[in-house]
């Protein structure tokens, strides 16, 4: 069956270009009313304009949607909630949240201002923060949710001149392992959408991809999956080109080590420690510890 969004409300952030725009006009074109969330600012985050939102909210409207735009600055918490507020004033719900408004500074770690290692996280990871406790309540209220972190490669496995935003992304991962947690009892579901895509943000990669194949069109239909009524929860999707994967944060068995010379047997064991026979994905964080412990204890007993 064909995948709707009829009577749902989403909202996008940083949906005036790139990624954000295509996953509000996927999402309008299958049903759903959007708040188009763009500040309209410079990819370092300078700058502000209303019009990008309004052109994307303009086009959902032309091909017969309904939309809104937004030029709230997801940093900013007040004009969050009043984003979200006019929402549920011009409908009643919001069921959907697509958390995807970035900034790009990047630097290696040794030129990197803090002051830039600050704003990135600040966008990505409070502007996540901000945005999704401006909706938590209205989703609890209503026993659904959908909400999906735009987290990145650099996060999960490193990129140089990324400290900034890697450290970002991969903070998006961990607060959407809990959230899921914390929200699963109200049919709230979070997941990471990791893209690959030709965006002004990774422009600067040039011939180094092969720019026609990344349309960030070809990213939505998974972001469409991790909205869905049927999505999953607590799911790092990757996507990109027309390829889907999936990433996993996993824990090895491990070997339980004591005695005085305990770091020397860690040293010489570090390659059983890493083996990855039997490794899982843990429910919650509490998994390492049970495993700690029924280590000690089988230990004790023997």
């Amino acid at each position: 069956m064909a995948m709707k969004f009829d009577g749902r409300v989403a909202i996008v952030t940083g949906a005036g270009g790139g990624l954000g725009r295509e996953h509000a006009l996927a999402l309008a074109r299958r049903g759903a009313r959007v708040v188009v969330n763009d500040l309209g600012g410079a990819r370092d985050g300078s700058g502000g304009s209303a019009t990008a939102a309004e052109a994307v909210a303009a086009e959902i409207i032309a091909a017969g949607g309904d939309a809104i735009a937004s030029a709230a600055s997801v940093t900013d918490f007040g004009a969050v909630e009043a984003m979200a507020a006019e929402a549920m004033d011009r409908w009643g719900r919001i069921d959907i949240l697509v958390n995807n408004a970035g900034v790009l500074r990047d630097r290696t770690f040794a030129k990197m201002e803090l002051d830039d290692f600050r704003f990135v996280l600040d966008v990505h990871l409070m502007g996540a923060v901000n945005c999704t406790k401006a909706v938590w309540d209205i989703m609890r209220e209503r026993n659904y949710g959908r909400v999906v972190m735009t987290t990145s490669s650099s996060g999960l496995y490193g990129n140089f001149g990324q400290s900034n935003y890697g450290a970002a992304k991969m903070a998006l991962v961990g607060l959407m392992q809990t959230l899921s947690i914390e929200g699963a009892r109200h049919d709230i579901r979070v997941n990471c959408l990791a893209p690959t895509a030709h965006t002004r943000m990774t422009e600067d990669l040039g011939a180094r991809l092969p720019l026609e194949m990344l349309e960030p069109s070809l990213v939505s239909p998974g972001l469409l999956h991790l909205v869905s009524e049927d999505a999953p929860s607590r799911c790092i999707l990757a996507a990109g080109a027309g390829g889907f994967e999936r990433a996993y944060v996993t824990l090895t068995q491990g070997v339980r080590i004591v005695g005085d010379d305990a770091p020397e047997q860690v040293a010489a064991r570090f390659d059983e420690i890493s083996d990855r026979t039997g490794e899982i994905v843990p429910e919650m964080g509490a998994a390492q510890g049970f495993i700690e412990l029924s280590k000690a204890q089988k230990a004790h007993e023997g």
